[in-house]
């Protein structure tokens, strides 16, 4: 090998060295700098969580753990890096951090607190910066969230009744029940508005179904009642105006007089009024009907199959009416 070539390789290599100490190698020297033991390392990262710096405790934690990864404090870096990324409002990788310690320290002491914050993060997750500054109703969120932050603080009951966070957990799953419950509410409502009552029924029935108990549980008998009357059912909805008399008497949807009123607007939104969202254009919105006044149907069944049609040709949209989030079809 050349002279020449020796040199330029050397030259090389001096580069690519270089270039990895620009690339965050000297930083995390200098960060760390002064901390040789385990004991120190720990000790730095606490005194961060303390004095709540939490991105300068994630990362401590994490220098901790690279280094020492069976030490004796690495059990405890684990669970404290759980609640680091909560405080940071990084909810997702606070829930990573709780499945790992939950796989990796199964007998752990703290293994109840893992549940907990899991639990915990997916109940804070999804609201973003704008909920500590608009009101937002919770309950017309997607409820992906709600779901598994109830199903973890279910997990966390069933296996740990007698956790010091069972009393916290259990009120935050009544808390998300009734936001669930009402979400399907709006739903439903949704559903109502455009005529697609079959939908809604099965909506308002998943309700009265599974959440009893709830506040929503009412809406959802009325709701039953007022899709029963719009597609001819008559027995029906007396059934339920019946059941919804006796456990809610005093329900927004029954008058003076006990009879029932319909108080859905049924809108069918105009292109335009669509795509400046409410500013311009015609909604259609009809009158409610009158109390006790039944919609004049015929052929109940006929009506059931046309609803059934409908939400096929929903499941075969287009891919044009996919791209324009539904506004053409």
């Amino acid at each position: 090998m050349s002279i020449r070539i020796k040199v330029h390789i050397t030259l090389l290599l001096s580069v690519f060295l270089s270039g990895c100490g620009l690339f965050g190698g000297d930083e995390d020297d200098n960060e760390f700098a002064g901390l040789s033991t385990e004991a120190q390392f720990y000790e730095r990262a606490l005194d961060q969580l303390n004095g709540q710096n939490f991105r300068a405790a994630i990362s401590t934690y994490q220098a901790l753990e690279s280094r020492f990864p069976f030490g004796r404090y690495a059990e405890q870096a684990q669970i404290e890096i759980v609640y680091a990324y909560y405080r940071n409002d990084d909810m997702e990788a606070a829930r990573a951090a709780a499945d790992r310690f939950i796989r990796l320290h199964p007998d752990s002491e703290n293994i109840d607190y893992a549940y907990y914050m899991k639990g915990l993060s997916s109940f804070t997750d999804g609201g973003g910066i704008f909920n500590r500054f608009l009101p937002i109703d919770h309950t017309k969120r997607d409820p992906g969230s709600a779901q598994e932050s109830f199903t973890d603080f279910a997990q966390l009951l069933a296996l740990y009744p007698d956790s010091a966070y069972a009393g916290d957990a259990r009120a935050r799953m009544i808390y998300l029940r009734n936001n669930l419950a009402r979400y399907e509410i709006h739903v439903a409502e949704y559903y109502t508005e455009r005529r697609a009552y079959i939908a809604a029924l099965r909506r308002a029935q998943y309700v009265v179904e599974n959440f009893q108990g709830t506040p929503a549980v009412a809406d959802g008998m009325a709701i039953m009642v007022e899709c029963y009357l719009r597609l001819g059912l008559n027995e029906l909805a007396d059934t339920s105006l019946a059941l919804l008399k006796e456990n809610y008497p005093q329900h927004a949807s029954i008058d003076s007089d006990g009879d029932f009123i319909i108080r859905t607007e049924i809108t069918n939104p105009s292109l335009l009024y669509t795509v400046t969202f409410g500013l311009v254009g015609d909604n259609a919105v009809d009158p409610p009907l009158a109390p006790t006044q039944r919609p004049l149907t015929s052929g109940s069944q006929q009506i059931i199959d046309a609803q059934q049609d409908i939400e096929v040709e929903g499941e075969r949209r287009s891919f044009f009416d996919i791209i324009t989030l539904g506004i053409f079809n």
